[in-house]
Parts: structure tokens; C-alpha cells; sequence
């Protein structure tokens, strides 16, 4: 009887999260404590056990890309990836490790981040160059990847090589980031969600005067009205030293579209009529939102609107806000985790380290924020090992090395990383961290997955700039939402009706219940 055969009738996604425990990159209780959530017993946990250690000749998808990689021994792999730290990943660790245990050589291609990424592998794709084997796509983008040819799918690949119910072990939120049109593009790679950082020390110093002040327990904020009285107190009481708040604004750096998103959907927003495909960005619920935002930033420091993200994640290490927000890395940064590493020799010494705390963004949700999905590329001669590089990369057991690498900047996805031991002892709070990072994949507003993603979100990027420069709010929603029917126009009307109702029903589309329609807003004030 074959593998495939004997581990057929076992439940997905049992196997592969089995597995991570037996080979010991899951602890005993978090092992049950995902089995109980499952509503096996005891008894039917330790069969599961018993069977899934019996298979001898069971093997992970990262010794099954191996095996069969080892047949294209003495070839080099052109793999795109965003560069900086990013690259960092493939060119220390995973690249020079695939080829030690295969013979492959990994060629890592680095360009930068953003729409430049975006434009590059789309152009070289669509003028069959055959320049790039692996491509770096963020979910967003696989839409146009796909349906321009430019990526292959990969499904015929999975069929043969990944291992059954593997791929269930990876979170609902991230598991369909690949797929398109019925079509699997990619294997997603990196849980890019936003997380609030805030300062514990001062939360626990200042609660008792900020309680006599405003009447309420200083805690993370759940509603606007809160978030701007936090940022008001500390700002008033500790600048220019401390800012009560420090949200880069910068426009092009990647930041203002995602705040919008999560902030929006909570406050009840939705960005397309389903039938027509009309904009509605510039509803009551996007003029809230815009006007929210640029509400906080007078309790930021002078010049906020000038500064992007990594300049403001940076003051944040010095010490210099109360409460900011960044991807994933920067809990690990602020914690002191890799600083010692040449790479990250550009941070200043984190003047936070155990004063963080992690939170979601109030109506307790965050924005899946970018990411990475694995691809082919569709003019690639070498297809096949580009896939088993992608799966090997994506694999348990690799993976999770990847996201624990001081330098580089991959984030748990998988619920392996999540429940990690190695993980949870890495840095006295890393236990939090990751509970709040599984916490944010499991309330996070996905970003825009249809044709003309970028663009929508560079189109909000401009509307929110606009109105810090000093533009009607109204005005500004207005010339995104004509924007946005432009783009709709331009792609096809029934294509992005579509493909719309896909991303509906996707996880984290939209909350089931958005948690600030009648919550109290500053703009109140």
C-alpha cells in the first residue's frame, strides 16, 4: 500500500500538524490544545499519533522537494526577491542551504520593494524573457500576474508533490492568497499583519492620572475617541521627548492605504457597489475614516506628514512615541531580538526592550498588509524547480527556521510557527507576540485581491496625502472614487464583477460586524 494510500483517510489538516509535533516543533499542550479546538478525544489523539508515526516512509514536503531537486543538480535558479533585508533570507540562509542539500544554485535577483517589484516582474513577464524563475508576487498582485500570463499555475505541481493536508496548516486568512480564477498562482510565504506597538512602561507609570483625567482605565485604545485621547495625553504631558503617537504619513511608502483599509471596514466602509461595480470609497464611512485619521496627526510631531514608516518605527526604538504601528519585524526589533546582527547594524539600539506591548487597531482588527505568495514564472525553462524551490521555502520545517532569522523580515503564517517553542523563548515577551500576531491573521482586512490592485491602493495613498496637505476630505474620497471607476472601466466591467465577488468571499474581506459604526469617534469631541 502506498503512502498516498495509507495516510489517505486520516482528516486534513491532522497529518501535517502531527507531524510538527512529533518532530518536535510543537509542544505537547499546544499539540492537544489544537486537537481539543478540533473535538478529538484523547484516545482518538493518540491513535492519530500512533498512525501518523507508523507511516516510516512518510516524508515533509521540504525532503520531498529535495529528493526530487537533486535530479537538476549542477543548474541555477533565478529567483526574484524584494531587496534590502528582504534578500537577506535566500542569500545567507535558504539559498546557500538549498544548494548544500541539492546541488541547485540559487541566483537571488534583487530589486526594490513596492510598485518597482510590481513593474518589473510584470514587464519581464510579459516580454517572455525568461529572466526570473521564482517570483516574489504580494497577494495583490496575483490577480494581474495570472490573468496576463505572467505567472504559471502550479496546480499539476501540488497534485505531485506536496504532501496531502499540508497546505491546511497554513491560516485561513493566508491559505487562498495564491488562487485565481479557480487556479492556484503561488504558495503564501510571509503574514504580513500590522500590529500596534505601545509602551507598557508608560501605560503603567501614567494609568492612574490618565484615568483621573479621562474617566476610563488607560489601556490599547477600542475606538478612535480613545486612541486620540492616549496620543493626547502623552503628547501634551511628555513632548517634544515622547510623543503620544507616531504614524509615519508619507505618501508612496506603503503606509496610508493599508491605516485606511482596516479603519475603514471597521467603521462599516465597503469600496465597491457588488452589482454595479461602483465606487463607493467616498461614502459617509470613507469621509469618517479620512477625517479620523488626519484628526490624530496633531498629536504626532511636527513634520508627520513627511515621514515614512521606517523613519518612524525608527524614533519608535529610540523611545520617541507612546503607541506606533509597523509590520510584524519591529516587535522582534524592539525586543533587542538579532540586533547584534551586521544586517540590522542600521537600527539604533532599542531603548524599548521590555517596555512593548502588542495590540490590533481599534474595533480590534488589523490590515493584511502586503505579504509575499511564491510563484512560476510562465516563460521560465526551468518550472518544475521553481516550484520545489518554492515548496521546500514553504515547507514546516523550513519555514519556520526562515521566520525565526534575526535579519530578515518573514512573518508567521503557518500554525506550526505560531505554536513554536523555539519561537516563544526567543525574547521574554516572543509568547505575546505570536499570540497577537495569530490573533491579527484571524481579524485582519484583506487587502484588495482583484486586476488593478496596486493601483486602488495607490489611488488611496493619494487621497489621504491630499487631505493632510490641506484638500476637502470630500474632495479628495471623491477624485479616488473616480479613480477607482476609471480602473474598473479600463480592466472590464464584468471581469471586476468577478472578480469582486470572489473577494467577498474570501476570509477578511469584510467584518461580519463592523465594530465602530456606532462607536464613539473624536470628531465628536
Amino acid at each position: 500500500m502506498s503512502r498516498k494510500d495509507r495516510m489517505h483517510d486520516i482528516p486534513k489538516p491532522l497529518v501535517a500538524v502531527t507531524q510538527n509535533y512529533i518532530e518536535g516543533r510543537i509542544s505537547r499542550r499546544s499539540f492537544l490544545k489544537f486537537m481539543g479546538a478540533l473535538g478529538l478525544s484523547f484516545p482518538a489523539v493518540n491513535a492519530l499519533t500512533w498512525r501518523v508515526r507508523a507511516q516510516d516512509d512518510v516524508q515533509s514536503s521540504s525532503k520531498i522537494a529535495e529528493e526530487a531537486a537533486k535530479a537538476f543538480s549542477g543548474q541555477t535558479l533565478n529567483v526574484v526577491w524584494e531587496g534590502g533585508l528582504q534578500a537577506q533570507d535566500p542569500l545567507l540562509f535558504s539559498g546557500p542551504l538549498f544548494l548544500e542539500r541539492t546541488g541547485v544554485t540559487i541566483n537571488v535577483v534583487e530589486v526594490p520593494g513596492g510598485t518597482e517589484l510590481y513593474s518589473r516582474q510584470l514587464q519581464e513577464g510579459i516580454a517572455k524573457s525568461g529572466a526570473f524563475d521564482v517570483l516574489s508576487m504580494s497577494p495583490s498582485w496575483v490577480p494581474d500576474y495570472a490573468s496576463s500570463g505572467v505567472a504559471a499555475p502550479i496546480d499539476d505541481f501540488l497534485a505531485q508533490y506536496m504532501p496531502a493536508g499540508e497546505l491546511d496548516e497554513v491560516l485561513p486568512l493566508y491559505r487562498g492568497m495564491g488562487n485565481y480564477d479557480g487556479k492556484t498562482y503561488g504558495l503564501f510565504d510571509d503574514g504580513d499583519t500590522l500590529l500596534v506597538y505601545y509602551r507598557t512602561d508608560l501605560f503603567n507609570e501614567h494609568g492612574a492620572e490618565f484615568a483621573d483625567t479621562f474617566g476610563y482605565p488607560l489601556a490599547p485604545a477600542t475606538n478612535y475617541k480613545e486612541l486620540a485621547d492616549i496620543a493626547r495625553f502623552f503628547t501634551e504631558k511628555l513632548a517634544p521627548d515622547v510623543y503620544g503617537l507616531g504614524f509615519g504619513r508619507a505618501t508612496g511608502a506603503g503606509g496610508n492605504s493599508f491605516l485606511f483599509l482596516q479603519h475603514f471596514k471597521a467603521n462599516g466602509g465597503v469600496l465597491f457597489d457588488p452589482e454595479s461595480m461602483a465606487a463607493t470609497v467616498n461614502s459617509a464611512a470613507g469621509l469618517r475614516t479620512i477625517r479620523e485619521e488626519a484628526f490624530l496627526n496633531q498629536f504626532m510631531q511636527p513634520g508627520i506628514e513627511q515621514i515614512n514608516p521606517v523613519d518612524s518605527f525608527q524614533q519608535w526604538l529610540a523611545g520617541a512615541y507612546a503607541m506606533t504601528w509597523f509590520w510584524p519585524p519591529l516587535g522582534r526589533w524592539s525586543a533587542g531580538y538579532g540586533q547584534q546582527a551586521e544586517q540590522l547594524s542600521f537600527l539604533p539600539q532599542s531603548q524599548v526592550i521590555g517596555k512593548t506591548g502588542y495590540t490590533l487597531f481599534p474595533g480590534n482588527i488589523t490590515q493584511m498588509a502586503g505579504g509575499f505568495v511564491l510563484g512560476v514564472s510562465a516563460d521560465s525553462p526551468r518550472q518544475e524547480l521553481a516550484y520545489l524551490f518554492s515548496q521546500w521555502l514553504n515547507s514546516p520545517e523550513i519555514s519556520l527556521q526562515r521566520v525565526t532569522l534575526p535579519y530578515a523580515l518573514r512573518d508567521p503564517f503557518r500554525l506550526s510557527h505560531f505554536a513554536s517553542e523555539e519561537y516563544k523563548k526567543l525574547w521574554p515577551e516572543a509568547e505575546q507576540y505570536l499570540a497577537t500576531l495569530q490573533l491579527a491573521a484571524e481579524n485582519a482586512s484583506l487587502d484588495l485581491l482583484i486586476p488593478g490592485g496596486q493601483e486602488f491602493l495607490d489611488s488611496i495613498d493619494r487621497a489621504m496625502t491630499s487631505v493632510y496637505a490641506g484638500t476637502d476630505p470630500q474632495a479628495a474620497l471623491d477624485t479616488a472614487a473616480s479613480d477607482f471607476n476609471g480602473i474598473v472601466e479600463r480592466l472590464g466591467l464584468d471581469r471586476m464583477k468577478a472578480a469582486y465577488a470572489n473577494y467577498l468571499s474570501m476570509p477578511g474581506a469584510y467584518p461580519a460586524e463592523p465594530a465602530l459604526v456606532d462607536a464613539p469617534s473624536p470628531l465628536d469631541a
